[in-house]
């Protein structure tokens, strides 16, 4: 019998694929404790739909990405920080620091962890930061540390 998951389930399938089990095994276990349904024409439609929909979602997601992504590349972000004599930090610029201040300046928001820093900045200058906006986009956001 083919069937439909709605739920991962361990060695058998993930949510919404479709599989052949035995009569017994569906009836008895899967459609019981509502972890399937059988693979008719109507929910095969009903699981089709929800496909395309859910394909549609995410290239928007991806072209607003690409968006943000364009609009990252242009802007050169800005810390008055305290340093020593040799160009060194006290404390540093982190991931936590440089989404803040998008979100400040720019209104653009991005989660402190898609922030592509392994450790924060401790030198004046400009850098080059990587930001994962989505699956395959990224947005370089330039950081310029200036001592006060």
């Amino acid at each position: 019998m083919k069937v439909i998951l709605k739920e991962n389930i361990k060695s058998i399938g993930k949510k919404d694929e479709i599989i052949n089990v035995s009569d017994g095994y569906a009836r008895n276990y899967l459609f019981v404790k509502d972890l399937a349904v059988e693979a008719t024409p109507g929910n095969l439609a009903k699981l089709q739909t929800k496909k395309d929909s859910l394909a549609f979602k995410k290239s928007q997601e991806k072209e607003e990405a690409k968006k943000i992504a364009d609009k990252l590349s242009k802007i050169t972000l800005e810390f008055k920080v305290r340093a020593g004599e040799n160009g060194k930090i006290f404390g540093g610029v982190s991931n936590k620091e440089i989404a803040e201040k998008l979100n400040k300046d720019y209104k653009i928001l991005v989660d402190k962890k898609k922030i592509d820093l392994k450790e924060p900045i401790k030198i004046l200058g400009v850098k080059r930061v990587e930001i994962k906006l989505f699956e395959g986009v990224t947005g370089i956001v330039k950081i310029s540390t200036i001592a006060e």
